[in-house]
């Protein structure tokens, strides 16, 4: 058996599996220290459907903590960012474009020093071993205790990030290190950027997992603990303690890879409604398509992997106007408190689970709080608004012109029509609420190959099958069932400016996870 557990900003949602079947699915409200909110699910399940806890194989779980804390501007380390790039790159420093109150909550200081390398592999200038002792004394004299290290085109060459953070590690033992070449792709700016931000969670990432695990232990769980990433595969605690930052698009991925579970369908538009947002993404084989270009978090922009999914703030907490005769939803929500202040609750705010409700899409807490009370009208113009907007947004995320079919989940998609233009019917799955946990649970071990090969003429398909080979070797190593692994996703892009036939080539491979070799 697994557990799939997702933790949003509403609602923690979990699940209880025995292959593909679900034997339990629990909602419960998100706690501020999150992790209470998990022994409630847990304790949720049990009642539900009661199991032994030794009998669980391992358990997912996909958080919004690391997210929240860059949002908030809070629990952040004090953190430094060393880019190698001198003589160039000196007119703009690092965070240059970063919110001045997220500078200030990790203490940001920047070091500029000699190295890094040409497009093609050439160095810039030598790494000058002396500059980074003295970064190290700086560092140390200003208590700083996690760095981020960028070398200009270390995507190539990672050589100057690795001699450096073997220079600052013996000089500063307990340092924690995070190297753009292993978070970020091209792009100095944003992969510094990419960067800095690991650096800053890499404090509370231990604290994070560490807290986990001591929930799942007080449950009397002893399975593996897995977090879920952005691109819809797993990663195991050690690798999250490294890169907490590869969990910050979890929440709407595991909602997508759901979505292809509970359905069927691979190749879809997924439109996830929660309480306070709506997350659209497009599957692609299973997998949600990953955004090409920056991606702009809490106001930085970074190039780190993140599925390419659009929000608006539409939920089931969205308040619902009337001004002038015109209906507005969102964006602003009650959120966590809709039990409190949704008029079908008793409470008193006309929100859009409460027009739902009157509109008899669904029935969720008193109907006749609202039934008779709220304007026909109202409750019918504030639905179109939405269907509207959310056609427009799925419109919005097609890239050709065939019909895209549409998979809704989330507790709030009882908001959406019965179907979207061309795109007909509209698919509602079994279990569409708790989507998101389940698509924890049934996460994947994946490995990925991103760098520029040379490729002569005549040899692409050598290249490329050298290229697959190494993602499958990966997706392997980090604990996927041989047989089981097959490659998902090809990329292929020449480099007409780079000598030699330089091909940018991505290549991801994903297998199950093998959870008897992981438990011994």
């Amino acid at each position: 058996m697994r557990i799939g557990i997702d933790v949003g900003g509403t609602n923690t949602d979990a699940v209880l599996m025995d292959g593909t079947t679900v034997l339990a699915a629990v909602k419960t409200a998100t706690t501020r220290d999150v992790t209470s909110g998990i022994t409630t699910a847990l304790d949720e399940l049990k009642r539900q459907r009661a199991f032994d806890p030794a009998a669980v194989n391992a358990v997912m779980i996909g958080t919004t903590h690391f997210i929240n804390a860059l949002v908030e501007a809070d629990r952040l380390a004090p953190t430094a960012a060393v880019r190698l790039g001198l003589p160039s790159t000196a007119s703009l420093p690092p965070m240059v474009d970063w919110p001045e109150r997220l500078v200030k909550a990790i203490s940001g200081r920047a070091y500029l020093c000699h190295g890094g390398h040409e497009f093609d592999g050439r160095h810039i200038a030598e790494l000058r071993e002396d500059e980074i002792l003295h970064v190290a004394e700086d560092i140390d004299r200003h208590g700083i205790r996690s760095v981020a290290i960028s070398s200009v085109f270390s995507p190539v060459n990672a050589e100057f990030e690795q001699r450096a953070a073997e220079i600052l590690a013996a000089q500063l033992p307990g340092l924690a290190v995070s190297l753009s070449s292993e978070v970020g792709r091209m792009g100095l700016l944003e992969r510094e950027n990419a960067t800095i931000i690991n650096a800053s969670l890499r404090e509370l990432a231990d604290r994070i997992v560490d807290g986990l695990a001591e929930t799942l232990a007080a449950a009397g769980i002893r399975a593996p603990l897995y977090l879920s990433q952005n691109d819809g595969t797993l990663m195991d605690v050690d690798f999250a303690r490294r890169y907490p930052v590869a969990t910050f698009a979890s929440g709407p991925t595991n909602s997508m890879r759901g979505a292809a579970f509970l359905s069927g369908v691979d190749t879809c538009a997924v439109v996830d409604v929660g309480g306070t947002t709506s997350d659209i993404g497009v599957l692609q084989n299973g997998f949600p398509r990953e955004a090409t270009t920056e991606v702009s978090v809490a106001g930085i922009r970074t190039n780190f992997r993140m599925p390419d999914v659009l929000s608006l703030g539409i939920g089931g907490g969205s308040r619902v106007r009337e001004t002038d005769g015109k209906v507005t939803v969102g964006p602003d929500s009650v959120g966590y408190r809709l039990v409190e202040r949704a008029l079908v609750f008793g409470g008193d705010t006309l929100t859009a689970t409460d027009v739902a409700v009157a509109a008899g899409r669904a029935e969720i807490g008193d109907p006749s709080l609202v039934r008779g009370v709220v304007d026909r009208s109202l409750a019918e113009a504030a639905l179109r608004r939405i269907a509207e907007d959310i056609a427009d947004a799925i419109e919005r995320m097609r890239t050709s012109p065939d019909p895209l079919p549409v998979v809704a989940v989330g507790g709030g998609s009882i908001l959406l029509p019965d179907s979207f233009g061309d795109s007909g019917r509209v698919h509602r799955p079994d279990h569409f609420a708790v989507a998101n946990a389940i698509g924890a649970a049934i996460a994947q071990i994946g490995g990925m190959v991103d760098r520029i090969f040379p490729v002569e003429p005549g040899q692409r398909r050598a290249v490329l099958d050298a290229a697959k080979q190494e993602a499958v070797d990966r997706a392997i190593a980090a604990g996927a069932k041989p047989g089981s692994v097959r490659v998902v996703e090809v990329d292929e892009v020449p480099l007409a400016y780079l000598p030699g036939n330089a091909t940018r080539i991505r290549v991801k491979a994903v297998g199950d996870l093998q959870v008897e070799a992981v438990r011994g």
